[in-house]
């Protein structure tokens, strides 16, 4: 018979340090908890005399202290969070700025920026998860949020639900992303160079018709009632598909392309170029959000130029909202759009 030999039981673990608190941080700074509590959370209403403030913060540090964020949410009656759910469709450089540019203006009025995965349910039931995290303000990306959602996140204590899409949605302030102005500016740039025979990409990946379908529609607004004509170009984000479609470019008589963007651009040119295709002698193209990378292309690529808002300017918005949630919602077009003349064009 084998013996299983016992083993040792394991040290008891050495008593864990106490959590520092508020008046840990008094203590050490010789001032009174009230004091702490005016200076780690940022109060302007009363004033601290700039050496008092960093004994404060030096105690905090030295100590390890942290505020206790759902605290000062039941001592504020709301959170300072603001909740940015990832959005449903793909992202890219431009984005990824501007909420870069956000997070820094929010931070600086005091907030504290969440992003939520894209995982499980979207729109009005991914509010009631949204909701479940208590925060004072939500900012939903692209279209999909209703106002059940919004009555939903209202009910959980958001005092700001704020939009960035095609559309206003009831009781939420909006930003409005018209992208049918992407689409205008290119086609009439390229009817302007004399081109009659255009072609636009519209990407199939999922998740981008929300862009992809204002920006054809723009080229063909800006082209009705002229000579010219507009051929809808499905194109996957593909080497091999970018090949097909340039395969067959000469047989099509296209003379210019609007891309959607920049990185289809890139892609689709290089397919065409790889065809003996001519650019912008055959063909003109253009791309939108002017990425360096396409500057850096030869021939240089042609763009538009997307002007998104400014960060500042937004973070400013949530918070005139979470101050005075009962004022009406607040509707702002700001998205602009202007075409850079390059090489490939």
């Amino acid at each position: 018979m084998v013996q299983i030999p016992k083993t040792p039981a394991p040290p008891s673990p050495a008593p864990s340090r106490s959590v520092p608190t508020s008046a840990d941080v008094a203590r050490l700074a010789g001032v009174s908890r009230a004091t702490v509590s005016y200076v780690l959370n940022n109060t302007s209403a009363v004033r601290i005399s700039d050496p008092t403030r960093r004994r404060v913060h030096e105690a905090a540090k030295e100590l390890g202290y942290v505020p206790h964020a759902a605290a000062r949410s039941l001592r504020a009656g709301h959170s300072r969070m603001v909740l940015i759910p990832a959005p449903t469709f793909p992202v890219g450089p431009l984005y990824s700025r501007f909420l870069t540019d956000l997070q820094g203006s929010l931070a600086a009025l005091d907030y504290t920026v969440v992003q939520y995965g894209t995982g499980g349910p979207h729109g009005d039931e991914a509010a009631r998860a949204w909701a479940e995290l208590r925060p004072v303000a939500v900012l939903v990306p692209g279209s999909g949020l209703g106002p059940h959602g919004v009555a939903v996140l209202k009910r959980s204590g958001a005092r700001a639900v704020v939009t960035l899409g095609p559309e206003t949605i009831e009781g939420a302030h909006a930003l409005l992303m018209d992208h049918d102005v992407v689409g205008h500016s290119a086609g009439a740039h390229l009817y302007d160079r004399g081109r009659r025979r255009i072609g636009v990409v519209v990407p199939q990946d999922p998740g981008l018709e929300a862009f992809s379908a204002p920006r054809l529609d723009g080229v063909r607004q800006s082209l009705r009632g002229t000579d010219a004509t507009v051929t809808e170009l499905p194109l996957a984000y593909d080497e091999q598909a970018a090949a097909r479609l340039a395969a067959r470019w000469r047989t099509m008589g296209l003379d210019a392309v609007f891309t959607y963007n920049d990185e289809y651009a890139m892609l689709l040119m290089r397919a065409l170029l790889d065809e003996g295709i001519r650019i912008p002698e055959e063909t003109a193209v253009v791309g939108a959000d002017d990425l360096m990378l396409g500057r850096l292309l030869r021939p240089r690529l042609s763009t538009v130029r997307l002007e998104l808002p400014c960060g500042r300017e937004l973070a400013e918005l949530v918070d005139r909202a979470v101050r005075k949630p009962t004022t009406e919602p607040e509707t702002h077009k700001v998205l602009g759009a202007t075409v850079l003349h390059r090489e490939s064009s």
